[in-house]
């Protein structure tokens, strides 16, 4: 059985995570959507809240599963006997950090194999970031993220709803 993990921040979870999850759950017997808890990234969303984002929009992929690491992603991989990493690309410079973490996460686990998914055409310009400015000024954000988390993000992130 192949049993695949796809980390990331999800912070929050767009439409090219969405994409890659599918994509991702179709090439294997199960994936673990991985919510990775970075000490070094301030976060919009706590890991529970992301975790829930991805229930949401996940709930009828009868073969992934959401859980949350604040660790190496080797060690998860270890200790939940896991085949693969997914990782996905939008530009080349996620390639160059993605292609070193590959071989950094190659060197401290030798069984961790990393397979990239290029996003398609409509997500290589999305990130997280941006989603979370846009909403911040209560612009738009239906195209980038699942329909089912819009109203979570605005609630939280809408500025202009917060100076009243």
């Amino acid at each position: 059985m192949t049993k695949a993990i796809y980390p990331g921040s999800f912070d929050p979870v767009t439409n090219g995570h969405l994409e890659i999850i599918k994509r991702a759950a179709d090439m294997f017997d199960k994936l673990v959507v991985l919510v990775s808890v970075n000490p070094n990234k301030t976060s919009s969303f706590s890991a529970e809240e992301r975790m829930n984002f991805l229930r949401k929009v996940c709930y009828d992929i009868p073969n992934v599963e959401i859980d949350s690491f604040d660790g190496l992603i080797v060690d998860y991989f270890r200790k939940n006997d896991c085949t693969v990493i997914v990782k996905g690309l939008r530009a080349m410079s996620d390639f160059e950090y993605e292609f070193q973490m590959a071989h950094v996460n190659k060197h401290l686990c030798p069984k961790a194999e990393t397979v990239f998914l290029c996003a398609d055409s409509q997500s290589t310009y999305l990130s997280s970031s941006m989603v979370k400015q846009i909403a911040a000024f209560g612009g738009d954000i239906s195209a980038f993220v699942p329909a089912a988390i819009v109203d979570d993000i605005f609630e939280r992130l809408d500025t202009t709803k917060q100076k009243g």
